[in-house]
């Protein structure tokens, strides 16, 4: 029986190398969402008892302002859903460039905003072409759960995996999809990292159609500003 040669025996331990290091590796990331897992699940109780509270301390201040006779003002909304209407007939060019810069590329995608003077400047330009309003926990729950999808190495990838989320946004200490539906509703101090990670939102032309694109909500249309009231749309459209 003749000698190996050399080159299939490096070949050999080249290969076993390669598998030696794989195995390593699947079992530092089997370990690592082992125990991602205690940390998620603590967390997802954490936001919820944080989201009941709020709710309680809302209906509290409520009824403490009723009994003295006043009323509560609830503080300004920090959150807005955005979704194009229409496309580019009659468009100027300024319109045309701040619907791109707020990623709203095609009709009926939908981006989440934070609210302050540069982008209601911003949604003040681009009124006719735009619905919004102020998203509620629910609103942004479903759309990043059914619709959801990051932009991981420029692709386009669905939010299936925690992993996905934690690759581009754990350096943030966003580590699960429910990491990320915090940071977007509270607007937190990550807000700009994870909302550049979300791809726009494609959502369906709403069920039962609109009723008028280029007229305001306030005088029976469908476009600009309609506050609480966007909940009910997205809910037609996702």
């Amino acid at each position: 029986m003749g000698a190996v040669p050399e080159s299939i025996l490096k070949k050999r331990k080249r290969n076993e190398q390669w598998a030696a290091a794989k195995a390593a590796e699947a079992l530092a990331v089997a370990k690592k969402n082992k125990a991602n897992r205690g940390v998620i699940f603590k967390r997802a109780e954490q936001y919820a008892k944080e989201y009941v509270q709020k709710e309680k301390d809302l209906v509290r201040l409520k009824r403490e302002a009723k009994a003295k006779g006043a009323f509560y003002v609830e503080p300004e909304a920090k959150l807005a859903f955005v979704i194009r209407l229409r496309g580019i007939n009659d468009m100027d060019p300024k319109t045309k460039k701040i619907l791109q810069l707020l990623r709203l590329r095609q009709i009926n995608n939908g981006v989440f905003l934070k609210i302050n003077k540069p982008t209601l400047m911003m949604l003040r330009r681009v009124e006719p072409y735009v619905m919004w309003g102020y998203p509620n926990l629910k609103t942004v729950k479903d759309l990043i759960y059914k619709r959801g999808f990051g932009k991981v190495d420029k692709q386009r990838i669905p939010l299936t995996d925690n992993a996905v989320v934690e690759k581009v946004l754990g350096k943030d200490n966003i580590i699960c999809v429910e990491d990320l539906i915090h940071e977007i509703y509270t607007v937190g101090p990550n807000f700009k990292a994870a909302n550049a990670f979300l791809w726009p939102f494609k959502l369906s032309a709403p069920l039962g159609g609109l009723k008028k694109k280029r007229v305001h909500f306030q005088e029976g249309g469908d476009a600009g500003l309609r506050e609480e009231q966007i909940n009910d749309m997205v809910r037609k459209m996702n």
